[in-house]
């Protein structure tokens, strides 16, 4: 009876997980403040860096705070439901997810990055923060986001393998690596041609 119980907490929090990651709030934003539709301009990303090219700051750093909270919000909860650190990765994975491949959207999205914020927020701060300085440090250099955010991403592969001690956490941390790559083909593609435009 107990396992049932777990597999149905483990489904609601998942289907939670990906509908509120679904949420497209870049858009909402854009269309809050009366501007162009982020679809339209520089990427065709709805994630934050793009927002603010389209929408302003004020819309870029409200629709980054939002997509980290669609990542960490179902995370949280699931530790107190569950309290088990696999299924709470699996919960934060469908977060990403929804992210990612938007039914709003006809299932496209945004790249993860934020969102995926959100969920290691929750599950590892140390990790993020020293993941934090490798995004900063190569921002910093190059001014690429794009570069920062996969650099950022793997980075947290070994933190995670270091801080948690998990090789289940550190196998999911490694797909949310290889998501968020999948989802800046265009910008690898640009980096490589010396196309991709800096952040700054």
């Amino acid at each position: 009876m107990a396992h049932y119980l777990t597999v149905g907490k483990v489904a609601l929090l998942v289907f939670v997980a990906f509908f509120l990651g679904s949420v497209p709030f870049g858009l909402l934003f854009a269309r809050l403040f009366g501007k162009q539709d982020p679809r339209e301009v520089g990427s065709g990303n709805v994630g934050a860096t793009n927002v603010a090219r389209a929408a302003g700051k004020l819309a870029g750093a409200l629709t980054l705070v939002l997509d980290t909270a669609k990542g960490y919000l179902p995370v949280i909860l699931a530790w107190g439901w569950l309290k088990s650190p696999d299924y709470v990765a699996l919960v934060g994975l469908f977060a990403i997810l929804g992210h990612c491949y938007s039914p709003f959207l006809g299932f496209k999205g945004g790249k993860g990055v934020a969102t995926g914020l959100g969920v290691y927020l929750a599950l590892s701060p140390l990790a993020v923060l020293i993941a934090a300085v490798v995004f900063g440090l190569i921002i910093w250099r190059f001014r690429y986001v794009s570069l920062a955010s996969l650099s950022a991403a793997w980075a947290m592969v070994p933190l995670i393998y270091l801080v948690q001690k998990s090789p289940l956490l550190t196998l999911f941390t490694a797909i949310i690596a290889l998501l968020v790559t999948w989802r800046h083909r265009a910008n690898i593609q640009r980096l490589l041609r010396g196309e991709e435009p800096r952040f700054f």
